[in-house]
C-alpha cells in the first residue's frame, strides 16, 4: 500500500490508459457471454476493484475475458442467467479454499506448451464466436462455436448484404495496423468510437448494443436456487479451474515484465475468489486476471495496485455518466476488436520456436490446441497436462541414472577448492544436474536468481540430462533476473542434444553473441576472471 502513495501520477495515468483500452472488452465480452453488455461492465467495474485491492499481484488488472466468455457460453445455454451468476459465486468460493490450501504454488508446473496451445485455441474460439456479429446476421442455435459459425457464413452466404462486414473489417484493420505504428495509442477505443460516428453520421443499417442501465444494479443474491447447487458443481469447478490458471498466468507475465515485482499465488486466488463472489451479485460474470490487460499496465507505467483500481472507477464513471453514448455503439464494431483481439492474442514467433524446440512439446502444443477448441477447456488442460507428463517421464526414464560422486578436494574435475576462492573473488558456479523439465526446473533455477554478493555467474550444464521448453524458458527467466540486476553470466558444457531447444527459444543467443558460452568450465572461468580484471573487480595480476 505504500507503493501506492509514492508516486500516484504514474499509477492515476497508467489506469486510464486500460480503461480505455478495457472499455470496448469488457462490452465484447459480456455480449459474447450471453448475459449482455451491462454484465461486463459490471464484471470490469466489481471484479476490477475487489481483485485489485485483495490480489496478489499489484500489476494485475482482472475483469472480463475471452477464456471465460467460452466456458460461460454453453453455462447460459443449458442453466440460463442465474445460473452463470451462482457458478461465478460457487467458483469464487472454490477459489478461496484453494487459496486457504495454498494451492497457489503449484501453478509452476503447468508446461509452457500447455499454456501455448490453450491460448491459441482460445483465440481461435474467440475469433469464431464473432462471426454472427462481424457478418450481420443473427446468431444460429448451437452449442459448438465452429457449428455456429459456420451457419452464420451459410446464412450470410444465402443472403449477402449490410454494412456489418465493413464495420468488423475497418476496425481490425485500424487495431492491427495502428498497434504496429503506435502501440501506446489506444486504437480500440478509437476504432469503435470511429465507426460509431460513421453510423450515426451516414444513417448506415446496423444493429445497436441498445439501452444501458445508467448505473450498477444494487447487490442481491436474488439469483441464488440451493436445488440447483448440485448440477451446478461441475461448471462451478471448470470455472474456478480456468479463473485459477488465468490469473496466475497473467500474474506471472507481469512479473516477467517487471525487475522487482513477484506475486504471491495463493493471496491472488484468494482476491479472484473474492471478487468472484461480489461480481454476481451485481449482475456480473465471473472474471480472472487479463493478461492483455495487464501488459499494458506495465507498460504504462503502472507501480501499484492504484492503477487497476484506477482504472476500474473510472469504467464505473463511465458506467453512471455515458451509458447513452454506449449504446449506440455498432455490434459488428465490439465484433471487430474482439477479432482483432483473438489474432493479437496469438504470438507466432513463439508458437513457431515452440513447434521447432522438440517433438513432444510440438505434440502437445498442437494437442492442446486442437481440444481447446472442440471439447471443454478445462478437459483440453487437462488432456495437455497428462500427455506432457507422460512425455517427460519418458523422456527421463531413457536417462536416468544415478552417479554417486562425493565432493573431496582430491577427486579431479569438482573444482571444489577453486570455486570456494572464486566465491572470494566475486565469482560463484553452478553445476545443474539431472533433467531441465517443467517439473524439475522451478526447484533449483528460481533459487539461482536469488544469489546476492556476486559480480559473475558461471552455468556449469554438462550434466543436465533432459531439457524442454518449459525449463528453457525457466532458464532464460533466471538468466534475465541476474543480467538485470549487473551480474555477469557465462555457461559452460552444454550438450549437443540441448542446443536444439535453446537456441529456439533464445535462451543463449545474447550470450552466444557476446562470448560468453563454452564448451568447458575451465575456459569459462578464464574468461571471468579476465571480464573481472578489465571492469576493475579485481586488482590486475595473478590470480
Amino acid at each position: 500500500m505504500a507503493a501506492m502513495a509514492r508516486r500516484p501520477g504514474r499509477d492515476l495515468l497508467a489506469g486510464l490508459t486500460v480503461a480505455i483500452v478495457a472499455l470496448p472488452l469488457a462490452l465484447g465480452f459480456g455480449i459474447s457471454s450471453g448475459l449482455g453488455v451491462a454484465a461486463g461492465l459490471a464484471t470490469a467495474v466489481i471484479a476490477g476493484t475487489v481483485a485489485a485491492f485483495f490480489g496478489g499481484s499489484g500489476l494485475q488488472v482482472s475483469g472480463p475475458t475471452g477464456a471465460m466468455t467460452v466456458v460461460l457460453v454453453p453455462i447460459v445455454h443449458e442453466h440460463g442467467a442465474s445460473g452463470v451468476l451462482t457458478v461465478g459465486v460457487m467458483a469464487g468460493l472454490l477459489l478461496i479454499a484453494l487459496a486457504l490450501a495454498r494451492a497457489g504454488r503449484y501453478m509452476a508446473l503447468v508446461p509452457a506448451p500447455v499454456v501455448e496451445g490453450f491460448t491459441l485455441g482460445i483465440a481461435c474460439v474467440i475469433g469464431l464466436q464473432q462471426i454472427p456479429a462481424a457478418l450481420g446476421v443473427p446468431t444460429p442455435e448451437g452449442e459448438k462455436v465452429t457449428v455456429v459459425a459456420w451457419r452464420a457464413v451459410l446464412d450470410f452466404a444465402a443472403d449477402p448484404g449490410g454494412w456489418a462486414p465493413a464495420i468488423a473489417a475497418g476496425v481490425v484493420a485500424t487495431m492491427l495496423v495502428g498497434a504496429r505504428w503506435r502501440p501506446t495509442v489506444p486504437f480500440s477505443l478509437l476504432a469503435v468510437a470511429g465507426a460509431t460516428v460513421v453510423v450515426e453520421l451516414t444513417g448506415i443499417e446496423a444493429s445497436r448494443i441498445g439501452e444501458l442501465p445508467a448505473g450498477l444494479p444494487a447487490p442481491s443474491l436474488s439469483f441464488l436456487d440451493p436445488a440447483a447447487l448440485g448440477s451446478l458443481l461441475a461448471p462451478a469447478v471448470a470455472v474456478a479451474a480456468l479463473a485459477g490458471l488465468e490469473s496466475l498466468l497473467s500474474a506471472a507475465v507481469a512479473d516477467g515484465m517487471s525487475v522487482n515485482h513477484r506475486h504471491d499465488p495463493d493471496r491472488e486466488l484468494f482476491g479472484q475468489g473474492l471478487a468472484n463472489v461480489f461480481a454476481p451479485m451485481f449482475g456480473g460474470v465471473p472474471a480472472t486476471g487479463a493478461i492483455a490487460r495487464t501488459a499494458v499496465n506495465v507498460r504504462s507505467g503502472a507501480r501499484s495496485r492504484l492503477a487497476a483500481l484506477a482504472h476500474a472507477v473510472i469504467l464505473g464513471l463511465i458506467v453512471f455518466t455515458a451509458a447513452g453514448l454506449v449504446a449506440r455503439i455498432p455490434l459488428a464494431a465490439l465484433a471487430g476488436v474482439l477479432l482483432a483481439t483473438a489474432i493479437r492474442m496469438v504470438e507466432v514467433g513463439s508458437v513457431v520456436a515452440m513447434l521447432r524446440s522438440t517433438r513432444g512439446d510440438a505434440v502437445v502444443l498442437a494437442l492442446t490446441a486442437v481440444a481447446t477448441l472442440a471439447l471443454d477447456l478445462v478437459q483440453a488442460v487437462i488432456l495437455g497436462l497428462i500427455v506432457a507428463g507422460a512425455l517427460a517421464l519418458r523422456a527421463v526414464a531413457r536417462d536416468v541414472r544415478l552417479e554417486a560422486m562425493p565432493l573431496r578436494p582430491d577427486l579431479p574435475g569438482d573444482h571444489t577448492d577453486e570455486e570456494h576462492a572464486l566465491l572470494a573473488e566475486h565469482i560463484v558456479a553452478y553445476r545443474l544436474d539431472g533433467p531441465l523439465f517443467f517439473a524439475a526446473a522451478h526447484r533449483f533455477l528460481l533459487q539461482l536468481s536469488e544469489v546476492a554478493d556476486v559480480s559473475v555467474v558461471i552455468l556449469r550444464m554438462s550434466r543436465v540430462t533432459t531439457v524442454d521448453a518449459s525449463g528453457a524458458l525457466v532458464l532464460a527467466d533466471a538468466i534475465g533476473r541476474l543480467r538485470r540486476r549487473g551480474i555477469t553470466v557465462y555457461v559452460s558444457g552444454i550438450r549437443d542434444g540441448h542446443h536444439q531447444p535453446l537456441n529456439a527459444l533464445g535462451v543463449i543467443a545474447d550470450l552466444d553473441e557476446a562470448g560468453h558460452v563454452f564448451a568447458t568450465t575451465p575456459q569459462a572461468i578464464a574468461a571471468a576472471r579476465d571480464h573481472l580484471h578489465r571492469t576493475g573487480v579485481l586488482a590486475v595480476g595473478p590470480a
